[in-house]
């Protein structure tokens, strides 16, 4: 997906205040949804995210969600990127797009975080469940996200909504994953009444951390963000723990994580509870299970999209793959 510089650069320099070209665009490794790059111009460096180009299942690859989300949360305590324009003119580069601020941070894709001690690592994640408890304690209203999302009912809205989606790209029969379908809507918790902003795809290569200390810089990827309930980006984040290790999705499952200085699944959950001041979920094992249908919806919409040739990764075909895996674990989790 090669951008056309010449035509960004100049549009940006006459919509974008400081801009100037030329520019040389890079796309980021990674990434299985709206394709970023690195931008490089005479006035600085910057970062794209765009729509993917081709047919998009409905409301997927919502870039101007994401840029509201980062206005809503720039500045605050919650760190991102400073978003700088947004643009709805697909002739531009054939899609929506917007550019927001080069944030200079380290990216860690393996939870296991081999580079690091074990009392680093331990570092990491106190800043990863600090960061998460800061995003839940902040007031929707308060920084104009009062209608981002629908209140209420969270656990059953998204169900039904990821059934949808997968079903729109489903591709083979999955047996676990219609085990999930049919058995997850009953499990729904009641409504406890918590609504806060959820980020939808929390785990650890969405955070950007500082080069020499375990200070979280920015969260990046806000695709998925909505008003939710605040276990669903917990049990997300926790999935690591139980997933294997694998090229695509690289796990924790096997690894002694104990030497290695990453909390346990019990520790985490306690800590987000003393940080956030709520209780430990009352039904984990639904938490969980949601969260591995989720990324299992997901993950087939990627190798529904790597088949139509407008994935956004190389790795798209493998982590498509994982569909069948994610819901055999989100199966098991079920069973508690």
């Amino acid at each position: 997906m090669i951008l056309p510089e010449t035509e960004l650069a100049a549009y940006l320099e006459a919509n974008l205040m400081g801009f100037r070209g030329p520019l040389v665009a890079t796309k980021f490794k990674g990434g299985q949804s709206n394709p970023t790059y690195l931008v490089e111009a005479a006035s600085g460096k910057y970062v794209l995210r765009r729509k993917p180009p081709g047919k998009l299942l409905p409301s997927a690859h919502a870039v101007d969600r994401e840029f509201r989300v980062l206005q809503a949360l720039h500045g605050g305590p919650v760190p991102v990127a400073r978003p700088l324009h947004l643009c709805s003119d697909e002739s531009v580069i054939g899609s929506m797009f917007y550019l927001m601020e080069f944030v200079d941070g380290r990216v860690h894709w393996d939870p296991s975080l081999p580079d690091l001690s074990p009392a680093q690592r331990a570092a990491h994640y106190e800043a990863i469940i600090a960061t998460l408890a800061a995003l839940h304690a902040l007031d929707p209203a308060a920084i104009g996200l009062a209608d981002y999302g629908k209140p209420g009912n969270y656990f059953a809205r998204q169900v039904h909504r990821w059934t949808e989606q997968y079903r729109a790209s489903e591709t083979e029969a999955i047996p676990a994953m219609e085990a999930l379908i049919e058995r997850l809507p009953a499990r729904c918790p009641a409504d406890d009444g918590r609504v806060s902003l959820v980020h939808g795809d929390f785990r650890i290569d969405n955070l950007m951390f500082a080069h020499d200390q375990a200070r979280v810089l920015a969260v990046v990827d806000w695709e998925l963000s909505t008003l939710g309930h605040p276990l669903a980006d917990l049990g997300y984040f926790c999935m690591a723990l139980r997933l294997p290790r694998n090229p695509a999705l690289p796990g924790l499952a096997g690894l002694d994580r104990a030497a290695l200085g990453i909390p346990s699944e019990d520790a985490l959950l306690a800590r987000y509870s003393e940080l956030s001041g709520q209780p430990a979920p009352a039904d984990w094992s639904f938490v969980l299970a949601f969260s591995f249908f989720r990324l299992a919806a997901i993950a087939q919409g990627v190798a529904k999209r790597a088949r139509q040739g407008n994935a956004s990764s190389e790795q798209a075909a493998q982590a498509g793959q994982m569909t069948a895996l994610l819901a055999g674990l989100g199966a098991s989790a079920l069973e508690g």
